[in-house]
Order: structure tokens, then sequence, then C-alpha cells
């Protein structure tokens, strides 16, 4: 494996981050042939591993194009962030925030007009969450921040190196489709949208579709195919009953996250987590 490069870090805030939580995930991360990552979402555990050969997939279309174009056009991605930092104000947030509500208009767009309107409300709208409607249209309000870093050169043409020197594959579509043809001696980290513990808790808002009970079982006969083929892997969730009685056959260690989103203020703070494994840990 390379060496690391301290500069490789999530570009975006993302719904259950893994970034508070890598001293617990890191330790049980195996060695492998490919690491895979189905829901990528913000990348923490990739990119502080930063493995030599991966594949990452997402269902969001939006983080996706902001991986590819950062791979592909950090030049004109970081020009055009440049722009939204220069006139970044509640009325221009507001506009770009719009952008996706007429479809025409938003599919005209280039890649990295996208991409930088994803960077850029994430950057600068409350709390940093990515967050979208049934009809998958960005809804989160206007964040009121001092100084946002809506620019982080640093950072992106730090990933821009990343994806390059090593072999990345970026898929977006259904996580079942990127694990297809998945082999013995690779590993993946599987990070879903969680199972609510409560309806206060419940957030699947990056999009537009849901993730509930159904849902959660078809994964977990994913992780059974994984384990037939002698596939390892690790898989957070939330800690309930629901999902701890499904994983029972599996290794199964507690954890306490932060959390800082959820509408009622006071119930923001320390939430167990479960990470879920089908091997044992050498040594």
């Amino acid at each position: 494996m390379a060496r690391k490069n301290p500069f490789v870090l999530p570009i975006l805030k993302w719904v259950g981050g893994k970034r508070q939580l890598l001293d617990s995930i890191e330790p049980l991360i195996p060695k492998c042939s490919t690491y895979y990552e189905p829901f990528i979402g913000g990348g923490a555990v990739l990119f502080s591993r930063q493995p030599d050969k991966a594949v990452i997939n997402d269902s969001n279309r939006e983080l996706i194009n902001v991986y590819l174009t950062i791979k592909e056009e950090p030049e004109a991605l970081i020009e055009k962030l440049n722009e939204h930092k220069e006139k970044n104000s509640e009325a221009y947030f507001y506009r770009i925030r719009a952008l996706d509500r007429d479809k025409k208009v938003f599919e005209r767009m280039t890649n990295v007009e996208r991409a930088a309107r994803s960077i850029y409300l994430n950057k600068t709208c409350y709390n940093g969450l990515f967050r979208v409607n049934s009809s998958g249209e960005f809804n989160s309000p206007w964040g009121r921040y001092k100084n946002p870093n809506i620019t982080n050169e640093t950072t992106i043409n730090a990933l821009h190196s990343y994806f390059n020197k090593a072999d990345i594959i970026i898929k977006c579509g259904d996580y079942k489709a990127a694990l297809k043809g998945i082999r013995k001696g690779a590993f993946v980290y599987l990070d879903p949208p969680y199972m609510p513990i409560s309806s206060s808790a419940s957030f699947t808002g990056y999009t537009a579709g849901g993730f509930g009970e159904k849902e959660q079982i078809v994964l977990k006969e994913q992780c059974d195919a994984l384990n037939a083929k002698g596939v390892q892997f690790l898989l957070s969730n939330s800690s309930c009953p629901f999902i701890e009685d499904l994983y029972k056959d599996y290794i199964i260690e507690h954890v306490n996250a932060k959390r800082a989103i959820n509408a009622n203020p006071e119930k923001r703070g320390d939430i167990k987590e479960v990470l879920v494994r089908n091997y044992e840990l050498d040594g």
C-alpha cells in the first residue's frame, strides 16, 4: 500500500459520516485484494484507508458526480467554486438551490456545474446537511455561516491525486449491482441508511427513496451471499432489536457515536450503533 496522504479527506459532510468512528472501524478492516464500499456517502473510511484497489458506489447521482468531477476536472471545479464563494449570500444560496426545480434546466447543467452546486450547498446549508425531498430536490435551508470553506482546494487536489493514482472504480446505482462478480479475498464495508430507532431519529433524506425493514432484510440476504462466497464484510447500523436479531448469527460489537442531526436539538448526542462482521480478527 502506498504512503497515505493526510489531505485525502471527505469533501462533503454526510449524514451518518464515519469520521468520528474511525478508531473503532479501522482496526476491524482486514487486508484484502480489493476494497468494496457500495454505500460510499462521504467516504470517511475509504479516504482514511486509501486502498490501492477499490470499487465504490452510491445511488445518489449528485454525490457520485462530485467524485467523478474531482477525478476528471478538478481545475474547472475549483474555478466554479471560487465563483460561488465570491457570490455567496442568502439570496444566492436559494437561487442555486432552486436549480433542480426545473428538470430541463438541471439536466442541461454540466458535470462541473452540478458538482460545484452540490459542494457549495453542502458547505453553506444548515448543519451541512445534504437532504432531498421525495422529488429528489435539495431542500436544506441556508446555514448563515460567516466564512464557510467553499473552495477547499487542498482537499480537491488530494482527492484528485488519489483517485487517479489508485485503481478506483466509481459506480452509481444499486449496491447489489456494485457487488456483482466479487470474489473471495475482497473485503466489503457496508454503511447503509440506518434502521431508525425512533420516528425522530429516522433520516434517509439523502436519496428520494426510503430504506425500511424490507430493504434491511434484502441487505442482510446480500451479506449472507457474501458470507457463502467466503467474502469478509463489516456492516454499520443502528443498535436496535430488529437489526441485532437480523444479524444474530454474526459477530456484533456496540459502539457509541455522536449524531448532530435530529429535529430536536436536545436529542442530538451519543447513540449506540453496531458493527457487524463475519470474521475473527487475526491475533
